[in-house]
């Protein structure tokens, strides 16, 4: 079976080591390059995501980020809540909510300012709900 074509979202970072270990927070697995350690690799499931090493980035002014489609918004939302970020300032954490635009979505901000958005479509979530 061949495997579909695949983006995966390169994202600046100020430290490796302190990205690592706030997405590990996050339950993601991975480390830095084995041959480049201003580089990092890091997958939940099926997402991965690099980092690269940008000693510059002000966190304020990045406009970095990606949307992540998702299977099931709430699991990895109410996941990701144990994590406590607050829901103000960098890093932080957006509440999960039902958007007009048909995505259930919420959004993570990391420490070097990045921003995940994290979604489903509405629709699949209704048509899992009339299955049950």
């Amino acid at each position: 079976m061949q495997q579909a074509d695949l983006a995966i979202p390169t994202l600046p970072s100020r430290s490796i080591d302190h990205t690592v270990a706030f997405y590990r927070q996050l339950g993601f697995e991975g480390s830095a390059h084995e041959f480049n350690s201003a580089y990092a690799v890091m997958r939940r499931g099926a997402v991965e995501i690099h980092f690269f090493t940008h000693k510059e980035l002000v966190p304020a002014e990045s406009s970095a980020g990606c949307y992540i489609r998702v299977q099931d918004v709430d699991n990895i939302y109410r996941a990701f809540a144990t994590c406590k970020l607050p829901k103000k300032g960098i890093p932080r954490m957006d509440a999960l909510e039902d958007k007009p635009w048909g995505l259930r979505e919420f959004a993570v901000i990391d420490p070097d300012g990045n921003l995940l958005r994290i979604g489903q479509l509405l629709e699949t979530i209704a048509r899992e709900a009339a299955t049950t």
